[in-house]
């Protein structure tokens, strides 16, 4: 027997229709609802691709309002110092599609934009998006094509923002010791990747 779905026409067959009200809830604009959402938001997903699909997802933060809506077409988000691979920005120089899914802690329905994106050095902006008393070195400027909220089954079955659900702290994996395993940097224990991270966050944020 195969196990294998090959086709739409299987797909649909094995969920059935959406609802009216899923197939209407997609909006082509940022309306005063997704605006307020998006300045109400401190963490966005940014998901991109290169030429060839190759794919990528991006965490962004910071404190909610650091997303600008510049009108209802457009929207920036601000490119912080981060590790300098660039992944995301390489992937939008050959391929602008992004899609992008905002979270508020304590909502269980996130915001899914879609839209097409370019990289931005405009002095206003920038400054706009000043924070710790510095401008971005760039902004990710998204064209907006789509809107729509998600329903919070995903975040209400996981019990994200629910602490009774979280972890034990204690049998959380360790950021360095994992990066320590994965690198083998020669000359660099877990030890020195742990105070390069702690030290990064103190003074390297902005």
């Amino acid at each position: 027997m195969n196990y294998v779905i090959n086709s739409f026409e299987e797909l649909r067959t094995l969920f059935g229709e959406p609802s009216e009200l899923a197939k209407r809830k997609v909006i082509s604009f940022v309306d005063e609802h997704c605006r307020n959402y998006i300045d109400q938001s401190p963490f966005l997903v940014l998901s991109t691709s290169d030429e060839n699909g190759y794919t990528d997802a991006s965490p962004r933060g910071d404190a909610p309002g650091f997303v600008l809506v510049l009108d209802k077409n457009r929207i920036v988000i601000p490119d912080r110092p981060g590790n300098k691979r660039m992944d995301s920005l390489k992937n939008i120089l050959s391929n602008p599609r992004v899609g992008l899914l905002f979270l508020i802690p304590g909502m269980p329905e996130t915001l899914r934009v879609n839209g097409k994106a370019s990289l931005t050095q405009e002095p206003v902006l920038l400054e706009r998006m000043k924070a710790g008393g510095k401008n971005p070195l760039l902004g990710i400027e998204v064209e907006v094509e789509e809107c729509y909220i998600q329903c919070g089954k995903a975040l209400k079955r996981s019990g994200l923002w629910n602490p009774e659900s979280w972890a034990d702290s204690s049998t959380l994996p360790s950021g360095a010791e994992i990066l320590a395993a994965h690198s083998k940097l020669p000359g660099s224990s877990e030890a020195d990747i742990k105070k390069r991270l702690e030290e990064g966050y103190k003074n390297r944020l902005y």
